[in-house]
Parts: C-alpha cells; structure tokens; sequence
C-alpha cells in the first residue's frame, strides 16, 4: 500500500522523529557501532526500544545491519548508509535552531551542541 504525506517535512519526520532516532543517527555518524555501544551512549534507552528503533531506522533504509561470526554470539554491528549520511545537513540545522531557542529561554540548557551531527557531514 502506497503511504500518502501531505509534504516532505511529514515524511522526513516520519523517518527521523522520536527521542532516540536522532541520536542514534548522531552515534552513528561517529563510526559504526554495536548495540552494546549505543546502549551506553544512550543509557536511559531501553534495549526494547533500542531494537526496535534500530530496526526501523534500517527498514526504511537509514542505517545498515552488518553481522559477523560463524556461531553465537554473532557481531551485530550497524552503520549509516548514504541515505542516512545524506540527513546530516538537517540534522545539524535542527540542532542549531534548538540551540538557538533554548538560550532564549531562562530554564532550558543544551549540554550538547550540533558537533555530533556535525560529523554525518563528513565523507
């Protein structure tokens, strides 16, 4: 079934919106990376919303599963594509603009600048 959306910005957010798609999409822009590592990047996430974010991400073409070894436990390790390399610029820009806000606003603080998405712009 064709999915319908009213403009590109419905269908970008539909790829990239939640809490944890964008950074993990930054995490991963750093270098591949197990789970293990993003678990520990992100230690408030939950390993069933990990998987699960995780699997659309590379549903829709974001982010490539690469798993390695002949017998359990095998190396899962996950990586951007192009595709998801290409989301870099908006990435940034969001970032920015929050930046922006939150430093006109009393009681909201960034302990993270744009840097992170900085390198999905690299390569």
């Amino acid at each position: 079934m064709k999915q319908t959306f009213n403009n590109g910005v419905e269908a970008t957010l539909k790829v990239i919106s939640g809490k944890w798609k964008p950074q993990l999409l930054c995490h991963l822009g750093n270098r591949p990376q197990r789970t293990c590592d993003l678990r520990q990047a992100l230690p408030d996430i939950s390993q069933k919303v990990l998987t699960q974010q995780l699997r659309e991400l590379e549903r829709d073409g974001i982010i490539d599963r690469q798993i390695t070894g002949e017998q359990a436990p095998f190396k899962v390790t996950y990586s951007l594509t192009p595709l998801g390399r290409s989301l870099g610029q908006i990435l940034v820009q969001m970032s920015i603009w929050g930046e922006h806000r939150a430093s006109e606003l009393p009681d909201v603080e960034i302990t993270n600048d744009h840097g992170g998405f900085s390198r999905l712009l690299e390569n």
